[in-house]
């Protein structure tokens, strides 16, 4: 491959609200350091939806604590974090004191994780949630109140009925759209959501995600969608990125991803996806698993599995060649990808 064809730029920061660079979370263990994110790099551009999609326990979790500086103890964040507000001066999120940083989480970037009830408290009312949030934060409860009413309303619920509630009285899909109302009263720009629906059955699914689209243009919104289901953030999502393996694999245009995918392993996850309209012969698993996290390769991370795997792709890390326009994938193979792996797919459309 010739150097000329690798990346040679970083993408376009013009639009970016959040910018991620060489993002790195390592915990020490007795056999070694395990790195669970490892030198992610990752621009969120203003008021997009970016699908970020890998199999479970591939890091994109830990990517979403690293957003918001939110990695447990004993895990060490290392890298960069700086956000970009429409007015002021950037924000060093890993540089911030304690004050800082908990005003940034509700009132700049907001957190949604998956399971609403193990993130309300059983005790407390619906209603006593909205105010102890705005009281923390020294916003007018009043008029919190009201912009909460009006969010439950956008998301399909009675507001009353629901800020009555306690959690446990509440379905599943209702109180993941009252936890969504929740993170949104503080009217933060950008929006993380972790698996927000993966304990939701389809139809519920869709119907968040239609309602997510409406909230994101209506109080434009960036939203980071974190999803081991590539199929269900296909046709809601701007952009997609690709985790495997602790590391962002491809990244790129959502359509043009799904379409024209240039990483073996989004190739295989797409082929692994149940189709429709494809026969279910052509389906395939992806064997193989992925590398452990306090031994990570030096090459290529997906080398193990991968149909194009050579001698190069074991010496060597591969980076991030241009597969297109904004379209960075970290394979040295890439051009053969679509022989190697062929899929037929209508997923998104």
């Amino acid at each position: 491959m010739a150097t000329t064809e690798r990346l040679t730029a970083t993408e376009s920061t013009a639009d970016t609200i959040l910018r991620v660079r060489d993002a790195t979370v390592s915990f020490e263990m007795d056999r070694g350091t395990a790195r669970v994110l490892n030198g992610v790099d990752l621009d969120v551009k203003r008021r997009e939806i970016l699908g970020v999609v890998g199999e479970s326990g591939s890091g994109k979790s830990m990517l979403a604590s690293a957003m918001l500086d939110a990695v447990e103890e004993p895990g060490r964040l290392t890298g960069e974090i700086i956000y970009y507000p429409e007015e002021g001066e950037p924000v060093d999120v890993l540089n911030l004191s304690k004050a800082e940083l908990k005003r940034l989480r509700w009132e700049e970037i907001s957190m949604v994780f998956q399971g609403a009830l193990s993130s309300f408290n059983p005790t407390m009312s619906v209603r006593g949630h909205f105010t102890e949030t705005l009281r923390a934060h020294d916003a007018d409860v009043e008029a919190g109140m009201e912009r909460a009413r009006e969010l439950l309303s956008d998301l399909y619920l009675d507001p009353e009925r629901v800020l009555d509630s306690y959690p446990h009285e509440l379905s599943g899909g209702m109180s993941q759209r009252a936890l969504i109302a929740l993170s949104l009263v503080l009217e933060p720009n950008v929006l993380v959501m972790d698996e927000p629906t993966a304990a939701l059955d389809l139809l519920m699914q869709r119907s968040i995600l239609a309602l997510l689209s409406d909230l994101q243009e209506k109080y434009d919104l960036t939203v980071v969608f974190i999803t081991h289901d590539l199929p269900l953030v296909a046709g809601l999502a701007d952009r997609l990125a690709v985790m495997y393996a602790f590391e962002l694999v491809e990244r790129g245009p959502a359509a043009e991803l799904i379409r024209d995918a240039a990483h073996p392993y989004t190739r295989a996850l797409l082929k692994a996806v149940p189709n429709l309209d494809a026969p279910l012969s052509t389906m395939r698993s992806i064997e193989g698993s992925a590398p452990d996290p306090v031994n990570i390769p030096d090459g290529c991370s997906y080398a193990s599995r991968c149909p194009l795997a050579d001698d190069q792709c074991l010496r060597e890390d591969p980076g991030g060649y241009g597969a297109g326009p904004e379209h960075p994938v970290s394979c040295h193979h890439w051009r053969r990808a679509d022989e190697a792996v062929p899929f037929e797919t209508e997923v998104g459309e």
